[in-house]
């Protein structure tokens, strides 16, 4: 079991008791790093991206989206896991995202915790694997 607040995650969603809430559940397990907005969770990445291990982002945000945002973090980081939590269904860009590993996974809004976790912890896995 990973010690409290020994990795980072980032949660990006534009409406403030969404990433409340996400902080409140992962904050006892994980160091929850919060951004309203794409270009803040970027601002974000530049300052802590050695630390983050999975981004967490909600589709539907003013100016850009959750897509839109996980490319352009990809160029930059390329060693952190992307998810999209949403609280609409599935769409095709969505599945297009999937389908390239642009996103590891979909989570529909209200989301398991157990199942984030379970996606945290296989990524951060695979990632110390790897060093």
């Amino acid at each position: 079991m990973t010690a409290p607040n020994t990795i980072s995650i980032l949660c990006v969603d534009d409406e403030e008791p969404n990433l409340f809430l996400f902080k409140l559940i992962f904050e006892k397990k994980y160091q929850v790093i919060t951004a309203t907005s794409g270009i803040d969770a970027l601002e974000k990445l530049e300052n802590s991206y050695r630390d983050i291990v999975a981004v967490f982002s909600d589709m539907k945000m003013p100016n850009m989206s959750g897509i839109e945002f996980i490319k352009k973090a990809r160029e930059k980081y390329t060693d952190i896991g992307y998810f999209i939590l949403s609280g609409y269904n599935s769409n095709e860009e969505i599945q297009e995202a999937v389908e390239k590993k642009i996103i590891r996974k979909f989570f529909t809004k209200p989301f398991d915790t157990s199942e984030i976790e379970s996606c945290i912890e296989d990524f951060r896995n695979q990632k110390e694997a790897r060093m």
